[in-house]
């Protein structure tokens, strides 16, 4: 996908994966709509950009609904969609469970992505076609037993993204998720050492912006890209479910 012209919406742009994203972008001559509830810092990211920012609030139907418009109206279009805004839990699923930050993190983390993929998708099309990168996370390919609430909404932006994948690249829109181990945003701020005591790399921003550029150069729809230190980016291979026994 030649990103020169294109319209990029990116969700969580201000900062982290979203920012790294946004200046990728940029230097391709994308013109962008950073949404955000980092008013302050979008707004400064946004003007050094060139592009242009809105308040948004993913956990709002109608703020993601007005993000996608302000795109059209501003560029005239939109064509890449990258869904990026996310939290951890920390949730417990022990006995000091808190509901609400369990409905926090699945509100912003799948709520997020549903509302702004169906907000996105009739502004692409009309674009004539384009891509759209859910951020999902390794928790969403394998077990993380550290923030379970959190693995269960990154498991569910994979399982929605493999799903529409087929139907979505009919209408002209090719669907991905972008599933990096943890890397180093503010969403694992004061956690670096615990995930690295657990075993766990933690990524440069830049290692997972270049996974989302080999995204790009996809011609698939409904891949799920795991972004690990130390390897190339590719699709996740999930095993086909077993058939009947004869």
């Amino acid at each position: 996908m030649d990103m020169d012209g294109k319209v990029a919406l990116i969700t969580g742009g201000s900062n982290g994966i979203g920012e790294g994203v946004a200046r990728h972008l940029a230097a391709q001559g994308a013109r962008l709509v950073l949404a955000d509830i980092d008013d302050a810092r979008g707004m400064a990211v946004a003007e050094e950009l060139g592009g242009r920012f809105i308040h948004t609030d993913v956990t709002e139907p109608a703020d993601s609904t007005a993000a996608a418009a302000f795109a059209v109206a501003e560029f005239g279009g939109l064509h890449l969609a990258h869904l990026n805004a996310g939290v951890t839990s920390w949730c417990s699923m022990g006995d000091d469970f808190d509901a609400e930050a369990y409905r926090r993190a699945m509100r912003i983390n799948l709520d997020g992505v549903v509302y702004g993929i169906t907000a996105a998708r009739p502004a692409i099309i009309a674009s004539g076609g384009g891509t759209i990168v859910a951020t999902a996370s390794m928790a969403g390919l394998v077990a993380a037993p550290f923030d379970p609430i959190y693995a269960a909404n990154k498991h569910a932006v994979v399982g929605l993204v493999r799903s529409i994948g087929a139907s979505y690249a009919a209408e002209g829109i090719n669907v991905h998720a972008l599933c990096p181990s943890f890397a180093y945003t503010n969403i694992i701020k004061g956690s670096e050492q615990m995930l690295l005591d657990m075993g766990f790399p933690i990524l440069d921003v830049s290692d997972v912006v270049a996974a989302f550029q080999r995204i790009l150069e996809s011609e698939a729809s409904g891949e799920c890209w795991y972004v690990i230190a130390g390897r190339e980016s590719e699709p996740f291979r999930f095993r086909n479910a077993p058939g009947p026994r004869l």
